[in-house]
């Protein structure tokens, strides 16, 4: 073998194959005996992980350690966002490692693993370690990590683009920082399907100003997917609704026609409701499992191994298996609903046929208009190359706080040395000295407000000015409860008397403040208290003013919204939607006007004795919430008596007593700078962020050794310290992280910024006799929690033709 060559075993197995080693494998594995770090941007099933790993395995050919011998200790880190991708990785990889006889031991380690198992690991730890950045950062805890990490090689990291810009991306990027420390010598690897930005990426997996030091590798083009809508058997799109139940009776025919199916939804309930429909018409009795992030780790396992071996037809599953997960036998993608994004609709398209050189078929199923058109943007984006994506924003106060305490757990450190490991990611790289010793300060003592507690003092400095732990035991409570993914809690709805109403996603209740009323299990209430893990309310006989059936919602990316617009503004292209589709878009065109790029169109209306405000912003359900909430204060300041909102991913609805002659001052950009403060700190969210930014800190134990904190325990510490920060050190760190969260991730201040910059500028206000075609979808949602279970489609349906009769009638209008 020449120097630098692929070995003969690898050449000679790809041919017994019948493959040929591909172009970007190639150059993966020229960048790596150069010496360089590499990004893999390439096709779903053009074989990026062999080519991610393609170095390791040369390592342990003998042709290439000849009488040396094989590589001894941790040689290669793989780390992905998903447990189960971990696993399927290992399955793949074992094939040539046995077929090939090579002398490579492969082990994955996760929250999942036993503790003997990964006692052992540290021990004795594999060649090849499959793992996530949570596991990571432990094991970077441990005063052996070191040693253990001292002759590591590689690091690959897989499907890169679904965790960088995150919380989990700034752990991980604080890890490779630390393993590049510990193995100078340490080459970066990272491998996506979809990058809109790569050179983003390029930044964000070199150490800090060596942008150069990272090849981009270009993959060779497969072949281009095969992707349909799917419309109702009579051919008319549904006004409104998300389940798309129409679709149930066509899906189990897809069942039927193919060898297997996955069913992809964007939720949690939405996967549970569609495993049931299918279940309820699957008169062949065939096997259809499903799969989600609530389930028991058995029972994932068991599906994901029934999978693995051919045993399902089909699999209804959420974003738990969206990434990169090969089942070589699943011929067909399902995607109920929008898939929110070009770059989450080509990954789960790529889970079929999982060949470069075969069409991936992927089959979208729309819930209503809107979605149609949302899913067609989406078709039309990944058809052209189009990518989308989130940005690259600021790392996390609380995650470096967490990152500080594991490298005290792991030995003693000299804070300046640390800070320049730690600036040495893009993350942290704009940390000044001033908030490097905010954070220092808190990990040390919680903050001036809490310094006097003894539990809060978790490292010291001696006097030659080395940091270490302030009690050995520090140690194993850092480990118990470090991590970065907080589980959202259910909050009961219940009278001051005890009696429960039934349960609401946190992230709904967070909004609230005492006075605010919403309908729920056919009354409506009115707040008087959030306390701890409960929403106390009374009978009101107020209009409700909020909608509580939000949920847990993916954000509609701004590259899709901005084709989703365009598309409206694009007459001639409106011939080939379906006859329905194209009549509704003809009679909205024609009765007040199009929601153009760059421009914010507001509609006026009465209906049903009350006036009604529809906003087409396209800023997502997160913004579009948060909106609703401030216009709703605003309009009440101005005596114009509002009865509440509705919110979807394109509009906002709004209804009150009185007219909206003029919408700009509701939407002046002040309203951030008085109203957005004054709603979060009214409201419960920024407690439901300082909770998790608490947790992640390690200023709050959620795991004590042989038990658990309940969500109310953990709630209930948390708002306790938080109201002694807001008394006494405003500024404190964790306060700052929460405002950050806050701001960016659960009001989605970002896109509230530009929506109100562009009613500054370019707002068009139509005043309507009647609800306009476009405005139906929104105005469907409009009183669905007061409608008993069970017949919310029904009752969804009738309103739909209702208004849908009145916005498409071209005759005279009736008095409303």
């Amino acid at each position: 073998m020449s120097e630098g060559a692929i070995p003969d075993e690898i050449e000679a197995w790809f041919g017994h194959r019948g493959w040929r080693i591909r172009s970007h494998q190639t150059a993966m594995f020229d960048a790596d005996r150069r010496g360089k770090h590499a990004l893999l941007v390439a096709d779903t099933g053009a074989g990026k992980t062999l080519a991610g790993f393609l170095p390791t395995l040369a390592d342990f050919c003998p042709s290439a350690f000849g009488d040396s011998g094989p590589p001894e200790g941790l040689h290669t880190l793989y780390v992905s966002p998903l447990k189960a991708l971990a696993h399927d990785v290992q399955r793949n990889l074992l094939t040539p490692v046995e077929e090939m006889g090579l002398p490579l031991r492969i082990e994955t380690r996760s929250g999942d693993t036993p503790s003997d198992r990964k006692r052992r690991q540290r021990a004795k730890p594999p060649h090849v370690l499959l793992t996530t950045p949570e596991s990571l950062s432990l094991l970077l805890s441990y005063p052996d990590s070191f040693e253990l990490f001292a002759g590591l090689k590689r690091i690959v990291i897989d499907e890169v683009h679904a965790f960088a810009t995150g919380k989990r991306g700034d752990l991980l990027a604080l890890s490779i920082a630390r393993l590049q420390a510990v193995a100078p010598g340490l080459q970066r690897s990272a491998l996506s399907a979809t990058l809109a930005r790569p050179e983003a990426y390029r930044e964000w997996l070199a150490p800090w100003g060596e942008i150069d030091a990272v090849e981009l590798v270009e993959g060779e083009k497969g072949a281009d997917p095969q992707i349909e809508i799917l419309l109702p058997d009579e051919q008319r799109v549904p006004w409104g609704g998300h389940a798309a139940t129409w679709a149930i009776p066509q899906l189990m025919r897809l069942i039927e026609a193919n060898r297997t199916t996955i069913i992809f939804t964007n939720t949690r309930f939405l996967a549970e409701y569609t495993f049931q429909n299918l279940w309820d018409v699957n008169e062949a009795n065939l096997p259809v499992g499903i799969h989600h992030g609530s389930l028991s780790k058995e029972a994932r396992r068991k599906v994901e191994g029934a999978m693995a071996r051919g045993e399902l037809r089909a699999l209804v599953a959420t974003a738990s298996l969206d990434l990169g997960v090969d089942w070589g036998d699943v011929d067909c993608v399902v995607q109920m609903g929008a898939p929110k994004g070009s770059s989450r609709l080509l990954q789960r398209v790529g889970r079929a046929n999982h060949r470069l050189d075969q069409p991936s078929r992927a089959v979208l199923v729309p819930g209503n208009r809107f979605e149609f058109l949302e899913a067609t943007a989406a078709k039309d984006a990944v058809e052209e190359g189009q990518r989308d994506g989130d940005d690259f924003r600021a790392g996390g106060l609380d995650v470096l706080a967490q990152h500080v305490m594991g490298c005290a757990c792991a030995a003693p450190f000299d804070e300046a040395a640390l800070l320049a490991e730690v600036r040495s990611s893009l993350s942290y790289a704009w940390l000044d000295e001033a908030v490097w010793q905010r954070v220092l300060n808190f990990v040390a003592t919680g903050g001036y407000a809490l310094k006097a507690y003894d539990r809060f003092r978790r490292i010291v400095r001696d006097r030659s000015g080395t940091w270490r732990l302030a009690h050995p035991e520090m140690a194993a409570k850092h480990r118990l409860n470090a991590g970065i993914i907080i589980d959202s809690e259910m909050l009961t709805v219940r009278f001051r008397n005890g009696r429960q109403l039934g349960r609401v996603e946190e992230r709904f209740a967070a909004q609230l403040a005492p006075g605010d009323t919403f309908a729920f299990a056919g009354v409506t209430v009115e707040v008087e208290q959030l306390k701890d893990m409960d929403v106390i309310v009374r009978a009101s006989a107020k209009a409700a003013m909020i909608p509580s059936y939000g949920g847990s919602r993916m954000p509609l990316t701004t590259h899709l919204a901005e084709r989703v617009q365009g598309m409206l503004d694009d007459r001639a292209g409106w011939g080939r939607f379906p006859d329905d589709v194209r009549e509704w878009l003809e009679v909205q065109d024609w009765r007040s006007q199009m929601p153009r790029p760059g421009s914010l169109l507001v509609e006026s209306f009465p209906h049903a004795k009350r006036h009604y405000t529809v906003y087409y912003t396209f800023e997502g359900w997160n913004a579009n919430q948060s909106l609703g909430m401030l216009i709703t204060r605003r309009m009440s300041d101005r005596g114009l008596l509002p009865g509440g909102f509705v919110a979807n991913d394109y509009s906002l609805g709004v209804w009150g007593l009185r007219p909206v002659k003029d919408p700009a001052p509701l939407l002046s950009p002040d309203i951030l700078a008085h109203e957005f403060v004054d709603w979060v700190q009214d409201s419960h969210l920024l407690r439901r962020a300082f909770r998790e930014v608490a947790v992640i800190g390690g200023l709050v134990e959620r795991q004590q050794p042989g038990k658990r904190k309940t969500g109310k325990q953990v709630t209930f510490s948390t708002d306790l310290i938080y109201d002694v920060l807001r008394k006494h050190e405003p500024d404190h760190v964790l306060l700052e992280a929460a405002w950050a969260d806050a701001r960016a991730r659960i009001t989605d201040v970002g896109r509230l910024v530009d929506l109100l910059g562009r009613s500054a500028e370019q707002l068009v206000h139509v005043e309507l006799d009647r609800v306009s075609p476009l405005a139906v979808p929104v105005m469907v949602m409009i009183g669905r929690e007061s409608v008993p279970q069970g017949a919310v489609d029904d009752e969804l349906l009738l309103e739909a033709e209702s208004l849908a009769e009145a916005a498409m009638r071209v005759d005279p209008p009736v008095e409303s």
